[in-house]
């Protein structure tokens, strides 16, 4: 007699990837239990008036410190936040980075609020499940799973510089997800939603956690994060293979265009027309190696530089300042 149950029974390999899918489902699932609160629509005020919904946003401190982009936040002072369970709420902007797209601001939660934990995006691997949050097309509270496509891109921020240790992942992005948290299936924060790629499919990118984490530190000591300056424009020029050889130099250098007057590239003796090789121990191929050289590290310090002037080599130094939002 035929056994009808049998052609109901799943053979092993169909029921492995069932179990597959269900640990899946429920790692995501716990995933948006657990940081699905912390995440906030983000509107920015400007002289009274509200603008329609720009992005999105993470709490990360229970004492009412959120997290988004720079671009979401456009150069406002204040921003209208509403949370996952529909309440609103006034914030200031403490700091906003362009150069990382990154932006802190600060409001009084509502009871029940719980904030994220930023987790080492350092500990992340190529394949790795993540999810995305936010409220793309004034769809709030959307949820879009990816893996991480790979890790240490750079991207260029919307005012010209690189932004390192960037996350590609092919989690959906849309406009309004940005600023929203990439978080890993431990529940941790592992970036922030930035950008996509218009025209391509699951090309999307965050900025890393760790890099998150400097940038909060320092706009909660200084309220803005702190960069060198010398005072020069400067191009990527070619370097001739017979002088990148002779001085061991890259194929590509930093040429000083121009100085400001009195600025400290200028008060060391830089010429127009020198061709800066290192900065400290970082050799110097292009105009992003300079800006990377430039860190709150150097303002202050006397730090040598390693030029070529009219074919010869010359060694000086240059005292770096903070650079200021104008420069």
């Amino acid at each position: 007699m035929l056994d009808m149950a049998s052609l109901y029974d799943k053979d092993a390999d169909t029921q492995a990837d069932d179990l597959l899918l269900d640990a899946y489902s429920r790692a995501v699932t716990n995933v948006v239990d657990r940081v699905g609160p912390s995440v906030v629509r983000v509107e920015s005020i400007a002289r009274g008036v509200k603008k329609l919904g720009v992005g999105s946003a993470v709490i990360v401190a229970s004492d009412g410190l959120v997290l988004t982009n720079s671009h979401v936040v456009s150069g406002a002072k204040r921003m209208r936040l509403t949370f996952a369970d529909g309440a609103a709420a006034e914030a200031l902007v403490l700091g906003d980075d362009p150069d990382t797209d990154l932006a802190l601001i600060r409001t009084e939660l509502p009871p029940g609020s719980r904030a994220a934990k930023l987790g080492d995006s350092k500990l992340l691997k190529r394949g790795q499940v993540v999810i995305a949050f936010g409220n793309p097309l004034g769809f709030e509270s959307t949820v879009t799973t990816g893996v991480v496509s790979s890790l240490g891109r750079s991207l260029r921020s919307r005012n010209g510089r690189l932004i390192e240790d960037v996350i590609q992942t092919d989690a959906a992005l849309n406009p309004g997800s940005s600023g929203g948290p990439l978080v890993a299936t431990n529940g941790e924060v592992v970036g922030i939603n930035t950008a996509m790629i218009y025209g391509a499919q699951g090309i999307c990118f965050a900025v890393a956690s760790n890099t998150a984490l400097l940038v909060i530190g320092e706009i909660i000591r200084h309220g803005r994060i702190r960069r060198a300056y010398v005072g020069i424009v400067a191009q990527t020029v070619a370097l001739p293979g017979r002088l990148a050889r002779e001085f061991g130099a890259g194929s590509h250098a930093v040429r000083i265009g121009g100085l400001v007057a009195n600025g400290p590239a200028a008060q060391a003796g830089l010429r127009e027309g020198d061709i800066l090789l290192s900065l400290g121990n970082s050799p110097i191929t292009g105009i992003d190696d300079l800006f990377r050289s430039l860190g709150s590290e150097r303002i202050g310090c006397e730090t040598p530089i390693s030029l070529l002037r009219e074919g010869k080599l010359h060694q000086s130094s240059v005292r770096a300042v903070e650079r200021l939002p104008s420069d």
